[in-house]
């Protein structure tokens, strides 16, 4: 599948350059680049991910569903999900993780391997929870950037989920939080984020890959044009993986007149979920 999903890119490069189409060069899209009064890239804006890495980080094939169940020739759609039909499934995609695997510690890896098979109950967007970083970049939902010179906000559609990046760095976390507590600093023309402080909640995917508390994101927004920016996070949690790895992606800036982050509050569209039990008189499935 991966190879057949390279070979249409290349055709596509290929059709471009054969039709004489322009095509500028890197180095001239940067010279291009908005910048602030101080001269760093102008970052403000609204952007999104186009990925399908919020199903699975990791290269993937199409399936029927993200809860399957054994049929008498292939995994059908779990009892709970199968109502959904097409909707319910799930797409396939090259991945965004650097060299295609998650370095996982052998027990780490039986816990992911657990979190799939019990992803209906386990995955935290099922419950509206906080995503984490970096996973609240690449949800289907897009997210602003707010900066200044003296100050870098990020708020996403997705759950209402906000975060400041502190330039100045106020010290350790005072406590360990969905969102963690991100610090940041420019390298040239790239924004460099630290973020630590997690909790062990967050999920990078709805493909159960997981960390633990003492996991550490360094993330890097590089502008590559006035309206791409090439995102890429580093992370290091020695408690689940072997060794650091990374994750590499196009963000794409909405360019529209109109465009605006819409609100996803999706906390009461999970209250049945979560305590439709308590009813004085619950309601029947």
């Amino acid at each position: 599948m991966l190879r057949r999903l390279l070979s249409y890119s290349f055709a596509v490069v290929a059709l471009g350059t054969l039709c004489g189409l322009p095509m500028t060069p890197l180095h001239a899209q940067r010279a291009k680049l908005p910048r602030t009064v101080a001269g760093k890239p102008d970052l403000n804006g609204i952007w999104q991910a186009m990925t399908t890495a919020n199903y699975d980080i990791e290269p993937h094939d199409a399936k029927p569903a993200m809860a399957l169940r054994p049929g008498p020739v292939v995994p059908i759609p779990a009892k709970e999900v199968l109502a959904l039909g097409a909707v319910g499934a799930v797409p396939a995609g090259m991945g965004i993780v650097v060299g295609g695997e998650i370095p996982y510690l052998p027990a780490a890896l039986a816990k992911r391997n657990e979190n799939r098979e019990n992803w209906l109950t386990r995955d935290p967007e099922v419950k509206c929870y906080l995503p984490g970083i970096p996973r609240a970049t690449y949800m289907p939902f897009p997210f602003q950037i707010l900066q200044s010179e003296k100050a870098v906000f990020i708020s996403y559609e997705y759950a209402s989920a906000v975060r400041e990046v502190y330039l100045t760095n106020p010290g350790p976390p005072e406590t360990d939080s969905w969102m963690g507590q991100s610090d940041g600093k420019w390298e040239g023309d790239t924004f460099v984020v630290t973020v630590t402080g997690f909790n062990d909640g967050t999920w990078f995917d709805r493909a159960g890959n997981h960390h633990s508390e003492a996991l550490k994101v360094v993330e890097r927004f590089t502008m590559i044009g006035p309206d791409h920016i090439k995102y890429q996070a580093t992370m290091t949690d020695p408690q689940t993986f072997t060794r650091p790895w990374s994750i590499e992606l196009m963000l794409y800036r909405h360019v529209e007149e109109n465009a605006r982050l819409g609100q996803f509050k999706c906390v009461p569209f999970v209250e049945e979920l979560l305590y439709g039990r308590l009813r004085k008189t619950p309601i029947k499935p």
